[in-house]
This record gives C-alpha cells, sequence and structure tokens, in this order.
C-alpha cells in the first residue's frame, strides 16, 4: 500500500489524520476535493503532497475542467510544499502535450518512489553500526509515497544490518513525529524512542551521531523550510558537533527563491495550539501564534542527500539541470 495512489477512476490516500490508531482510506473524485485533503492534511510530506497534487490535475484532465484553473486551485492547498507546485507544473506540461493524465500521474509518483530508493542507499552510506539518529515530524513513507526520505537511509541501515536506533521528535502541535513515523518504525521493528520536542537537545548530548530531516522547499542557497522545529535542532547539532543532513529529491529545490527569506511560510489555525481533544486549553484572551514551518540557513546544514548523490550547501547547483 502506498501513501496515496489512482484506482477505478479515484484518488485513493491513507488518511494520516486517523494514524496510528486506524488505517483509513479516502477516495476523491475531483481535483477539489484532492486540493482539501492537501489542505487539511489527509495527507502531507512534501512529495506525498506532489503526488496527490499530480493525481488531481488527472481528474481535472479526464474530466474536462480548465487546467489553468485547476492548478491554481492546487497550487494554494498549501504554499510552502515547493512538491506541489512542481509536480501541477510537470502535470500540466504532460496534459497540455497530449499526455494521457493517469499514465502521467502514476509516472510521478513512481519517479518519487525511485529517487527515494537511492537517497536511502546514498545516505546509509552515513549510518555506522550502533548509531543513534535523530529525527524530526515525518518524512518516510506516509510522507513520500513509499520508502521516505530522512527514514529511507534508516531502513536501508537496518537491511544493510547495522544496528541502529532512532530518537523520535514529537513533532508539537500537530505531533507528527509521534503519530506517524513512529508508527512506520514500529511497523518495521526499528528500535526507537519517542522524545519530545524540548528534551532533544538533552539527548544530543548523550551520543546522538547523526540527524536527518526532510524538507520542505529549499532555496537557491541551500536554506531550507521545514517542519517547525528543525532550526532549533540544527542549532543544538552546531553547537554539540552533530552532524545535520536534509534528505530530499530534487525535486524540493526550488531555484526560483533565492534565499530562506522569500520562502512562504504557511500560518495555520491557533486552534492547533489551543484546543486539545475539543477543549480550549489555553487562556481565553491569549492569542497563539502558529507557524507551520521554519526556516534553517544553508550554514547549519552538513549535506543534502539527494537521488544524485549527497551534496554540501555549496554544491546544490549540481541538480540545477
Amino acid at each position: 500500500m502506498r501513501a496515496v495512489w489512482f484506482e477505478n477512476g479515484r484518488v485513493m490516500m491513507i488518511d494520516q489524520r486517523r494514524l496510528p490508531h486506524e488505517v483509513s482510506i479516502v477516495g476523491l473524485d475531483n481535483h477539489v476535493q484532492v486540493a482539501e485533503a492537501i489542505r487539511n492534511m489527509t495527507t502531507r510530506g512534501a512529495p506525498s503532497i506532489g503526488a496527490a497534487a499530480a493525481y488531481g490535475m488527472c481528474l481535472a484532465g479526464l474530466s474536462g475542467a480548465d487546467i489553468g484553473a485547476a492548478a491554481g486551485t492546487l497550487k494554494a492547498a498549501r504554499p510552502t510544499a515547493n512538491d506541489l507546485f512542481y509536480a501541477v507544473d510537470h502535470m500540466v506540461r504532460e496534459i497540455g502535450s497530449g499526455s494521457d493524465p493517469v499514465a502521467a500521474a502514476d509516472g510521478y509518483a513512481q519517479m518519487i518512489v525511485d529517487k527515494c530508493m537511492l537517497i536511502g542507499g546514498h545516505g546509509s552510506s552515513l549510518i555506522e553500526d550502533g548509531m543513534k539518529v535523530m529525527t524530526h515530524c515525518n518524512a518516510g513513507a506516509l510522507a513520500t509515497v513509499d520508502v521516505g526520505t530522512a527514514l529511507a537511509p534508516i531502513r536501508r541501515a537496518r537491511d544493510q544490518g547495522k544496528g541502529v536506533f532512532v530518537y523520535v521528535s514529537e513533532t508539537r502541535p500537530r505531533l507528527q513525529g509521534m503519530q506517524l513515523t513512529a508508527w512506520e518504525l514500529n511497523q518495521e521493528g526499528i528500535p526507537h524512542a519517542i522524545i519530545s520536542d524540548g528534551a532533544s537537545a538533552h539527548f544530543m548530548s548523550k551520543g546522538v551521531g547523526l540527524i536527518i530531516t526532510g524538507a520542505d522547499r529549499i532555496a537557491a542557497n541551500g536554506d531550507f523550510a521545514n517542519k517547525i522545529g528543525t532550526f532549533d535542532k540544527a542549532l543544538a547539532a552546531r553547537a554539540l558537533g552533530i552532524p545535520f543532513y536534509v534528505a530530499a529529491p530534487v525535486s524540493t529545490f526550488d531555484f526560483g527563491t533565492p534565499t530562506g527569506e522569500e520562502i512562504v511560510i504557511e500560518e495555520r489555525s491557533e486552534d492547533e495550539v489551543t484546543v486539545l481533544n475539543g477543549v480550549r486549553i489555553a487562556p481565553e484572551g491569549s492569542p497563539a501564534l502558529n507557524p507551520a514551518f521554519d526556516v534553517t540557513p544553508a550554514d547549519y546544514v552538513t549535506g543534502f542527500i539527494t537521488e544524485e548523490g549527497i551534496l554540501g550547501p555549496g554544491e546544490i547547483w549540481k541538480v540545477k539541470g
């Protein structure tokens, strides 16, 4: 089972909001429904968002909808993830050139999986037997159609017989680390423990050998946006001398954005912070700020693990072609 796929004329996806307690599948009939599923985080993770958008464009093409309008609707769903824009533009070109929409979208999704396999192979070389690795948010199969970006090297290292232990930061306020990454690792029997976000530096100081995160958009200079709390980890990693790597396919690089200052940061509802199980837990009259992402400067990145190899921040121009 993949995180998102096309079946019998519908876009199918795992409802990630219901994990880890229930594996629920939803079916979507048009691009507007797909855009809403991206917006409300039924599906999430930059590469999976891209695949969902590709299938949304597929539905638009099959139904005879206005392709330009459909592209605009899908791109507006979440502004930070570059894969969303990359996938929509890809499908606009494919549909415009007369390609079969289903074949084009299936091809895009498979391309993501193939790239993740390569990322796993390159990144596993960084993991030593017995190493403790820390992650943030979810950059596994759920976020990338299959296999993963940040989790791909961990999976490959396990398959190579290396012992690896994973610290999974909970990732407030949506808890993607605790609910999704931990679920994936548990399914595969990879040793791990969930930690609160605030405990990250504490555990880094106790022997973490490597940090790997995913990314939602990487600017031309190597600054990158990822789930809120990533910059905190990069700062602590620098202070403690721990290598900090970013795993992402080339589709996540946005060479039209010069630096991280130009990356649009999605602001989500304060209810995600102030409301728990339908009950407001913050004082009335106290507002909350809820940015979904932060930007980590390239200076804090040891390297980018891509399908084309591991590149230093000053080398990412090599993937531009």
